[in-house]
């Protein structure tokens, strides 16, 4: 089995600068799958690069979700880019339809996927998304190249198909389970939540530790509840989000976890730096997660999501370098000072978790 290779980014700056880079090398073909991608200087970038390579007779095609990608969405450049020999297809509608889960339809499904695969042997994921506001935000990306960069191919043809509407086969059995690297999707449908079910299964086998990045937690009563088991078994748990992310309907919808974590023993701790949009696990120094995931409703249930996963060591060990040094940056929420908080942000939690299922 051929080997892989990676490097890990934690800024946006040279993730980007390495994403361009690896799309000017490109002989044969450019995959990027984005859930935004805005009209400014960074997407201006990507453009002009895959119009140059277009025209030397590369094959690009992009994929953009309607809804994150909507300044886009309608627009004459869209016509342009077609012009220029460039595939581009967006993920649903703007407008909602029907709600009928087995064709596709239901305009809550979301493809929150970011997947640029190059030449079908270097592939990038994680958090990023392609906009200069988000430049400086504090994500994990990571460029690969192995076994694991064909699957991600494979998966970007399955959405290829899905956007266009055709029908895309049932997904058979795990065929690369025991494979280190693994590039795994969550779609909104019970029998195919692969990355979330393979989560919960981590979780649940850990013995020693739980590190979880994410900047929205507001978790599946499942996701709950095997955190807490796993922290009665002796487990060490520690949970970093934002002390504000971009969302604050969201930031209220995680303090309504706050009480049950705190109290099993779960550490809390408010990144204080940047807005923090990284996402990844790494249980027991040994399995890892990085990718599209949040640990909230929306990405566990109802988004098109793919993380990629791994039983390297040597991964796992780096992502923990950065979840320490996050950690540095951050501030810890004891349980003391949770019931302490004013009155007004207790009733507030008490509102927010009437609807947090659906955040």
């Amino acid at each position: 089995m051929s080997e892989t290779n990676w490097k890990l980014y934690i800024s946006n700056k040279s993730a980007l600068t390495a994403m361009l880079e690896a799309c000017e090398r490109a002989k044969e073909t450019i995959d990027l799958e984005q859930f935004i991608f805005i009209d400014d200087e960074i997407g201006k970038s990507f453009i002009n690069i895959c119009t140059r390579k277009a025209e030397q007779g590369v094959k690009i095609r992009f994929i953009w979700d309607a809804a994150g990608s909507f300044s886009f969405f309608g627009s004459s450049i869209v016509d342009d880019l077609k012009k220029k020999n460039i595939e581009l297809v967006f993920f649903k509608t703007l407008f909602p339809g029907f709600f009928t889960i087995h064709n596709y339809r239901s305009w809550y499904f979301r493809n929150h996927r970011r997947t640029l695969v190059i030449d079908g042997k270097i592939g990038f994921t994680g958090s990023i998304c392609v906009s200069k506001r988000m430049e400086n935000w504090r994500d994990t990306n990571v460029r690969i190249e192995g076994p694991v960069v064909i699957e991600m191919g494979k998966k970007f043809d399955r959405m290829w198909d899905r956007a266009h509407n055709r029908r895309v086969s049932r997904i058979g059995p795990d065929n690369h389970r025991h494979n280190e690297f693994e590039y795994i999707a969550n779609t909104p449908f019970p029998r195919n939540k692969k990355l979330y079910n393979r989560t919960i299964e981590s979780i649940r086998n850990a013995k020693k530790s739980i590190y979880i990045t994410t900047p929205y937690f507001v978790p599946t009563h499942r996701f709950s509840k095997v955190l807490r088991l796993a922290m009665h078994r002796g487990v060490d748990i520690r949970i970093i989000i934002p002390e504000r992310s971009d969302y604050p309907i969201v930031d209220l919808g995680a303090r309504t976890f706050f009480h049950s974590m705190l109290k099993a023993g779960i550490k809390i701790y408010l990144y204080q730096k940047s807005m923090l949009h990284s996402k990844t696990i790494i249980i027991d120094e040994c399995w890892s997660s990085i990718g599209t995931m949040n640990i909230d409703n929306i990405s566990l249930l109802y988004n098109f999501e793919a993380n990629i996963i791994t039983t390297n060591s040597r991964f796992a060990e780096e992502l923990t370098a950065h979840f320490n040094q996050d950690i540095k940056n951050s501030k810890e929420i004891t349980y003391s000072d949770w019931k302490r908080r004013f009155f007004v942000e207790k009733i507030a939690s008490f509102f927010v978790k009437i609807f947090r299922d659906f955040l």
